[in-house]
């Protein structure tokens, strides 16, 4: 995972003012459009990895994915799907797999205003982190390219290069992102009080309430209703401006609402 590089005195300056402070966002509708695991199947099909029944039954739970936000056994259910068609398959197979997906469907995906956000948190000198349930190898080549500190993502067991279609752990999502967070902020020396986390799920209110500064990024109905009865930001990108903002003074700072309004002008213009 890439190391956030600064080489100006004012960065170096920001770096040291921000210290213990990091940004966590979630990828699937936060980050991106739909779920990033389904672009996956779609490139495995391609590879011949498995049937047109087998990605069909993706297509479907992205389709539900977009139109009413995350649902717990539909992610579990591909999550199985997932781990059962990739027993045998060979992790430098999945990781170059990875690369691809990003270029050929992630990257188009990505929403304009959630990156300005990620560019601010890094420009201010804050750690920035994906946290998703998505395979790690996946999550991490996301992370490299958006030139982020890294990626937290689910971890399948690999024995002789090849995965056996069992997890290590557990499906980094719900209960497991907020654990995860806090294992990480002892191991970076992270003060959660000054970090902040972003979703679009009320399943992920374990990672939002890990962090002093929640934020809601195209919430569904529930994490919505939620964030207007804690006071929390609510941005929303699908219709290509900001839906709401509340509790302002939570968000990061003149430095990244200047950055969200341009990442919202450049959708506006396309």
């Amino acid at each position: 995972m890439p190391d956030v590089i600064t080489n100006s005195a004012e960065a170096a300056g920001a770096a040291a003012q921000h210290q213990g402070e990091a940004a966590f966002f979630d990828v699937d509708n936060t980050l991106m459009k739909g779920a990033s695991l389904f672009h996956v199947a779609r490139k495995m099909y391609q590879k011949k990895a498995f049937t047109l029944r087998d990605v069909s039954g993706f297509a479907l739970k992205q389709a539900k994915f977009i139109l009413r936000g995350e649902n717990m056994n539909d992610v579990h259910s591909v999550q199985d799907s997932a781990q059962k068609i990739a027993a045998g398959i060979s992790a430098d197979f999945i990781r170059q797999l990875g690369e691809e997906v990003y270029d050929e469907m992630i990257v188009s995906k990505i929403w304009p205003g959630t990156r300005a956000l990620t560019q601010e948190h890094l420009k201010s000198g804050r750690q920035v982190w994906l946290v998703t349930a998505t395979p790690v190898e996946v999550a991490s080549v996301i992370a490299e390219r958006l030139h982020l500190t890294g990626a937290l993502g689910t971890v399948a067991e690999i024995e002789d290069g090849l995965y056996t279609g069992k997890l290590v752990g557990e499906i980094l999502h719900g209960p497991a992102k907020g654990r995860a967070v806090r294992e990480l902020a002892v191991a970076q020396d992270l003060d959660l009080s000054r970090c902040w986390a972003y979703s679009d799920s009320y399943n992920d209110i374990p990672l939002l309430t890990a962090v002093g500064n929640p934020v809601a990024i195209n919430p569904d109905t529930k994490l919505r209703r939620h964030a207007r009865e804690h006071n929390w930001p609510i941005y929303d990108f699908r219709s290509g401006r900001r839906a709401a903002t509340l509790g302002l003074q939570a968000a990061t700072g003149v430095g990244v609402v200047y950055g969200l309004w341009k990442g919202v002008a450049s959708m506006r213009r396309k």
